[in-house]
């Protein structure tokens, strides 16, 4: 079967649909997540040359560049037959429908579970579990699930969890309730953390993102009103530079 051209889908209305033009992100332009972007380069690139890899979740702050990095190894690896497939959270359920046409294909398929967050009686958490368990069926080997969330334990954390907590001699046991959430996490071979960014490393992602928009500089004045930008959203991550980028660049032209 010949390999497929088309390098990202998202998954709708039950149907696989062609991403015309994915975004063109490339590892280079992601700062502050060296550490982050080597683990899940390795992963991926045993994934592609068809050695074993682990599915892969990536939690931390909003904005640091979590969906980046999973977008960016399109330009790093598609060329080697890599593709991405967009599944929204909700319709995680329809996962075996979205696997069983990818088993006999060449490439190799991620799919892409952007901030997802699931609720204890979701039926996708259920459906994802098994996915990354597998069921009866022997899951495919071209297959992997890349999700990011907000959330560490990718369900919602309550005060009364704490109550459930009990000591076992010297050792403190969780209760079952973070016992399944911390399950669910575990389920993924590879867990990566992204961090807030420093004041410096924000500043940095602010000139790339200021000299893709040809801005060869930025003064003082300019320096400040970067950070009141940040300051002003209370976030100091890649997203909140490249929101500043434009605006400083598009004011001057």
């Amino acid at each position: 079967m010949e390999p497929d051209r088309t390098l990202a889908y998202r998954w709708r209305n039950g149907t696989l649909q062609p991403i015309e033009f994915p975004q063109p992100v490339r590892l280079d332009q992601l700062l502050g997540i060296d550490r982050q972007k080597a683990i899940l380069v390795q992963n991926t690139r045993q994934f592609v040359e068809g050695r074993p890899a682990n599915h892969a979740l990536l939690t931390g702050s909003r904005g640091t560049g979590k969906s980046s990095v999973v977008k960016a190894l399109l330009n790093e690896f598609g060329e080697q037959g890599l593709r991405l497939i967009e599944v929204p959270g909700h319709q995680l359920t329809d996962l075996p429908d979205i696997v069983a046409p990818l088993r006999e294909r060449r490439e190799r398929f991620v799919l892409y579970v952007d901030d997802f967050s699931v609720q204890a009686n979701d039926p996708a958490l259920t459906a994802l579990k098994t996915a990354l368990d597998g069921g009866i069926e022997e899951p495919p080997d071209n297959v992997l699930i890349y999700a990011t969330s907000n959330r560490r334990h990718l369900m919602p954390e309550f005060q009364s969890e704490n109550d459930e907590y009990r000591w076992h001699g010297d050792e403190l046991h969780p209760g079952e309730s973070s016992e399944e959430k911390i399950s669910l996490s575990e389920r993924f071979g590879l867990w990566l953390s992204f961090q807030p960014f420093s004041q410096q490393q924000y500043l940095d992602a602010v000139h790339l993102h200021l000299a893709r928009l040809g801005v060869d500089s930025l003064d003082e004045d300019g320096i400040k009103a970067a950070l009141r930008w940040a300051l002003a959203r209370a976030s100091r991550s890649g997203r909140v530079a490249q929101q500043f980028a434009r605006d400083w660049a598009g004011r001057r032209g």
